[in-house]
Formats: C-alpha cells, structure tokens, sequence
C-alpha cells in the first residue's frame, strides 16, 4: 500500500494529490490534516455502504472524530435544499472551525462538501477522497466549489482548495460502466488542450484503459493530475490558463441543463460538447478537418456520446449565454488551434456557431 503523491503549488495553499492503489486506509495520509480535530464525511447514499466505514476508520486512527453525512445520489440533488443538509448536521453536532470537512465519492459530493467547507463559519478545512474516475482526474483536484442553479450548471460557488486529495484507485473497481466512461472523456480532455503525445497513448491504450488495467489507470490519472496541478498553480482562479480546463464544457453545461440534471452524466456531456467544440474548430479553419474526426473517434471508442440531444437553437444559446467565462454578453469557447494546443476565444462568428448547431 503506497501512494505517488504530486503537488499543487500555491504558496501557503499548496497541498497534495496522494494516487495509489489500498490507500483508502492509510490513516498516516489523514493524520496531518485531522489529528486532533473534529472530521464530517460527507458521502451518498451509493458510496456510504461501500467507503465510508473504511474512511472514518482510518480518521479514528489519525485522530479525529468524525460524523457521517448521506446524501442522495446524483446531479439533481446538487442544490441548495442539500447543500443546507450538510449546513444542519455541522451545526446540530457543534463543528468548529478546525473542524475538517471529508468528502468520499464523486464530483457531486466533492463540489457540495467543497463548497459547504467553504462558507461554514466563513470557512473550514476540507479533504477530498474522490471514488470515481471522472473526481479522481478533475473535479477533487483544483478548489471549484459549486451547486447548480435550475438556470444554469455551477453558476453558486467559491473557490477553496482541499488540504489534500487521496485517490485510492481500486475504488473504481465498483464503478459502474457508465459512471467509469464518462471519467474517460475528462481523461482525453487533457490529452486534447495540452499534451498530444498523452493523447497518442490514450488512443493506443484504449483497450487497457476500457478494460481498467490497473497500470493504464495509474498513467491515466497520475499525467492527467499532473497536467491539472501544473494549470492550477498557473492560474487559481480562471483568469486565463486554466479557462482551457473548460474544453468541451460550454456546450456541456448548456447539455447538462437543458437535457434536466442527472439525465446526461458531466463526462457524457463533456464529451458531445468536445466533439462540439472540435467540429468548430475545424470549421472556423483552426484545426483540420482529420484532426477533429480524430478526436471524435478516441471519444467514440470508449462508448463516449459524439452527438448532442436535439435543442432547438434558442435553448443552446439561453444555456450557452449564461456560462462563467462569458464577457460583455459575448460567448466565451475554448477551441483547438491543434491536437493538444486549445486557445480561449471570444469572438466566434456568431453565424458560425448557430450553424454548427443547427447542423449537430
């Protein structure tokens, strides 16, 4: 049992990414962040069975107390309703503020338990134990805290860093086949905006990687860590670099609302919205034609939607309007100017988007 640990750097909020396989126990991981502090797991229903008892075993042992909260699982119930359960339970057992908030599970309870921590008596610590592929590889990773708004996907949160991220990889041995593909599309994501050569290995190990080898997970997750790391310490808070984390995620979002939380997985949507976003590029004479089939092939092979659901045009657009990295009412997208070089661009012939939707 052993961990390969990396860093995010940002000065006194610098902390690290523990990745390996059984370390889900390993209470000497817990212990700089918990001993002698009051722990809450915040956990759903799905992983409280699975995890959470091994979890707070482990905190036990690195000294801390910790209460459990449940919530129910999936996007729908990322909301403020929920979000004011976690609130309840804190206050009703009289957590403090060096009290540590621990969330085990996927990018719902991460975003919820984050952004909780961050606003609980102004701000407590918090502890990511991510137990899908998409949070192991994303969403634990990088401070975005959130819950959704009926008008739009992530559009109330705060950005707060964990303390640490423990990514025990044999939890995804209980991922079920949807939830494990919509983590690969995030995956690719990495390979697509920075790194082609990890895009290369991502096309000649699909058949390691559907068949969850455990050596093509451990690369899978450890470069696209790194890759996440290296953007983050850039660039906090999305004021440039790290807008490229969002390819895909413009039309995604606008997928996820539209389509109503929880019927398309974040991965799934993710995935038709780069393939979205790829076509554009190509269209808009960015990238080859070749280079965007490609991509859509790599998503295609893990059983990844390529295809968006049918919208009429003002619902993209209504969806699309309200995204975060938006300025002066103008469409903010993250495009390709080549296979693992992306650019934030701003004015996108607006012509050349309705087209492409009208045409998806």
């Amino acid at each position: 049992m052993s961990a390969h640990t990396l860093r995010v750097e940002l000065g006194e909020r610098a902390y690290p990414i523990h990745i390996g396989t059984g370390i889900l126990d390993d209470a000497s991981l817990y212990a700089p962040h918990v001993a002698g502090r009051q722990a809450a797991v915040v956990t759903n229903a799905t992983v409280a069975p699975l995890y959470a008892a091994r979890v707070e075993a482990a905190l036990a042992k690195a000294g801390a107390r910790a209460i459990r909260i449940v919530l129910p699982d999936g996007e729908a119930f990322k909301d403020w309703q929920h979000l004011d359960r976690i609130f309840g339970a804190l206050l009703e057992a009289r957590l403090d503020r060096r009290s540590v908030l621990v969330a085990v599970g996927g990018g719902v309870v991460g975003d919820m338990a984050g952004f909780a921590a961050s606003a609980y008596q102004r701000g407590i610590a918090h502890l990511q134990v991510p137990t899908t592929l998409l949070a192991q590889v994303d969403s634990s990773v990088g401070g975005k805290t959130a819950i959704n708004h009926p008008m739009g996907k992530n559009m109330i949160g705060a950005f707060h860093q964990p303390c640490a991220v423990i990514a025990d990889t044999a939890t995804l041995a209980t991922l079920p086949p949807r939830e494990y593909a919509a983590g690969l599309a995030e995956v690719v994501k990495y390979g697509a905006i920075h790194d082609v050569s990890f895009l290369d290995w991502i096309e000649a190990s699909a058949d390691a990687l559907r068949r969850r080898d455990p050596t093509a997970l451990a690369h899978a997750i450890r470069r696209s860590c790194e890759i996440k790391a290296d953007i983050v310490a850039a660039d906090e808070r999305e004021s440039g670099a790290r807008a490229l984390l969002n390819f895909g995620h413009t039309f995604g979002h606008a997928i996820e609302s539209g389509a109503g939380y929880g019927n398309w997985l974040h991965g799934e949507a993710v995935a038709a919205g780069m393939a979205l976003a790829a076509q554009l590029s190509a269209r808009l004479g960015r990238i080859a034609p070749d280079e965007a089939r490609r991509l859509v092939r790599v998503l295609d092979s893990f059983g990844l939607p390529v295809k968006p659901p049918a919208f009429p045009l003002d619902t993209w657009l209504t969806y699309m309007g309200r995204d975060k990295k938006n300025e002066g009412g103008r469409i903010t997208l993250i495009l390709l100017d080549a296979l693992g070089r992306a650019a934030v661009v701003r004015d996108t012939p607006e012509s050349a988007l309705q087209e492409l939707l009208a045409a998806a």
